[in-house]
């Protein structure tokens, strides 16, 4: 079963807007669309690295600032590229307050 734990109120997020955290498995992109629904995606384009959660999003999509790279929320996936997908990670949201899965604080970097 999933832990989850609040890190924000959904209001700390703009609408079509973004914040990354750091947590033991590195840097998490936020986001928040227009219709108020949240996605976790690691804030790392394969492409050349650039901060996802400094993109733009649009819709369920969010632009990679660097190279225009567009990626599903939902999936991570890159559209209209061979390779690149980022990692999504399981958040929600429940009384107007954010909640990530603790395995992101909690991850142990041994294999």
């Amino acid at each position: 079963m999933t832990r989850f734990v609040d890190i924000a109120s959904l209001e700390d997020i703009p609408r079509q807007g973004a914040r990354m955290i750091r947590t033991a498995a590195g840097c998490i992109a936020v986001f928040r669309t227009a219709d108020d629904r949240v996605f976790a995606l690691d804030d790392r384009c394969p492409h050349k690295g650039g901060p996802l959660s400094e993109g733009i999003v649009h819709g369920h999509h969010v632009t990679c600032p660097l190279h225009n790279w567009v990626f599903d929320l939902n999936t991570g996936t890159a559209q209209g590229a061979d390779e690149g997908a980022v990692r999504t990670w399981p958040v929600r949201v429940q009384n107007g307050r954010i909640l990530i899965t603790a395995d992101l604080l909690n991850r142990n970097k041994a294999a």
